[in-house]
């Protein structure tokens, strides 16, 4: 059964192995706690037989008016199981008082955000 938190409470940097598939350079398990660590508000799934982070969103916010989800990531393994429909509804609900929210994804995932009520906008990167 998968079983959703969200904060860091027991969740060690190892448990976040495996995340960042097909990206250049992915972040280690390390990072990945660092920046949960560092976010505004946070979802994480775990499978509750293994203890392993099967998937996680996290949100950078002013916590007035403006929030950013830079990262929604669900392992292979546990994909299509409606687990990232899960993390975003459980974060929606945690930035309920934030007027605007973004995300930047490829344009291929563009679809799965209107899916939420999300519109496609354009945006400016740096990306190093």
């Amino acid at each position: 059964m998968i079983v959703y938190q969200n904060n860091l409470c027991e969740i060690s940097p190892c448990q976040l192995s495996g995340f960042c598939v097909g990206w250049k350079s992915p972040l280690d398990g390390e990072t990945l706690h660092k920046i949960l660590k560092n976010s505004y508000r946070i979802v994480v799934a775990l499978d509750d037989q293994t203890t392993q982070v099967v998937g996680f969103v996290n949100s950078l916010s002013d916590d007035v008016y403006f929030a950013f989800i830079p990262m929604l990531e669900v392992l292979p393994a546990y994909q299509n199981k409606g687990i990232g429909k899960e993390l975003l509804k459980r974060l929606f609900v945690e930035l309920s008082s934030i007027a605007n929210i973004d995300v930047l994804c490829d344009k291929e995932l563009q679809s799965y955000y209107e899916k939420f009520g999300m519109m496609k906008s354009y945006g400016m990167v740096f990306r190093k």
